[in-house]
């Protein structure tokens, strides 16, 4: 499992025009379901993602969780991020999960940042075309990969 992190002041996406999901302060996460995913990856990424620490405290030092800040966690479903582009100019996308069960996974992770205490966890529509729209804070861009905790029996 992929996510993008994006630290924002607000954001919102749209499908035909009409917004679907908005959020104030906090993190904007794009999410790419790889195949081979499972509950266990989707659990660690929402803990992983609960709990970053890259709002500001008092010293102005990255300390602070979208917990602490009483934040928000706008979360869409981007398949693109399992491309695979190691050969040509076309990506292949053969490390994505399969739609019913990416879409599981993300319902899964949005699940999990709630029972983590994020207080306000909006969406967009999984498979459709959306816009998306971002006020970045900083910029503070963190990206995570499942593959990198090396966690075992997951």
């Amino acid at each position: 499992m992929k996510a993008v992190i994006q630290r924002v002041k607000s954001s919102s996406v749209k499908v035909d025009g009409e917004t679907v999901g908005e959020i104030g302060q906090g993190y904007l996460v794009l999410l790419g379901v790889m195949e081979g995913d499972t509950r266990a990856h989707a659990k660690l990424m929402a803990d992983k993602v609960s709990s970053l620490r890259i709002f500001c405290d008092e010293n102005d030092k990255m300390n602070k969780s979208v917990i602490d800040i009483e934040g928000e966690i706008l979360a869409v479903s981007q398949f693109t991020l399992c491309a695979d582009v190691k050969k040509g100019n076309r990506p292949s996308f053969i490390q994505s999960a399969k739609p019913e069960t990416a879409n599981e996974l993300y319902e899964y992770f949005m699940d999990c940042l709630r029972e983590n205490g994020v207080r306000k966890v909006e969406h967009g529509v999984f498979g459709a075309h959306m816009d998306v729209s971002i006020l970045n804070d900083g910029p503070v861009t963190i990206i995570f990969d499942t593959d990198i905790w090396k966690v075992k029996n997951i």
